[in-house]
C-alpha cells in the first residue's frame, strides 16, 4: 500500500502551482495593473514533481541512517519544507501578510505566528 506521500502525489505539481497562483487575488499591481514581478517558482528541467523529489530526499535520510531509528521526522519534514515556502509566498507578495494567508489559505494569525516559528519577522 505504501506510505501517504507515496500514494498522494499529484502529478502534475507544477501546473496546479501555476493555475492556483493565477488564479489568487491580489497579485496584481493595481497601479499598473500587471501582475507583480517575483521570482518564479519553477520546476527543474526534468520537470520532477515536487512530491517526487520529496521521495528522494526521504529515501536517501533513510539510507543514510544506517539502521539507526530517526527522531521527530515530521517536524524536521514539515520544518525543511514550511520555511522555504512562507518565505517564498512572502517575497512573492512583497511582504503583505494577508495576500500571503490567502495564498497559502491559512489565517493570518496562524501565519504569523509561523513567520515568527522561522525568524521571517521580529
Amino acid at each position: 500500500m505504501g506510505y501517504l506521500w507515496q500514494r498522494n502525489c499529484p502529478e502534475a505539481w507544477g501546473e496546479w502551482l501555476d493555475e492556483r497562483r493565477a488564479g489568487v487575488p491580489g497579485l496584481i499591481n493595481v497601479a499598473s495593473n500587471k501582475p507583480k514581478k517575483h521570482q518564479e517558482l519553477k520546476a527543474s528541467k526534468s520537470k520532477k514533481p515536487l512530491c517526487k523529489h520529496t521521495e528522494d530526499a526521504l529515501r536517501n535520510y533513510f539510507a543514510s541512517l544506517n539502521g539507526d531509528r530517526p527522531g521527530d521526522l515530521y517536524d524536521l519534514v514539515l520544518g525543511e519544507v514550511e520555511r522555504p515556502l512562507f518565505k517564498a509566498v512572502m517575497d512573492y507578495t512583497d511582504g503583505n501578510q494577508s495576500q500571503a494567508a490567502g495564498i497559502l489559505g491559512i489565517n493570518r494569525g496562524t501565519l504569523r505566528k509561523k513567520l515568527r516559528t522561522y525568524s521571517l519577522i521580529h
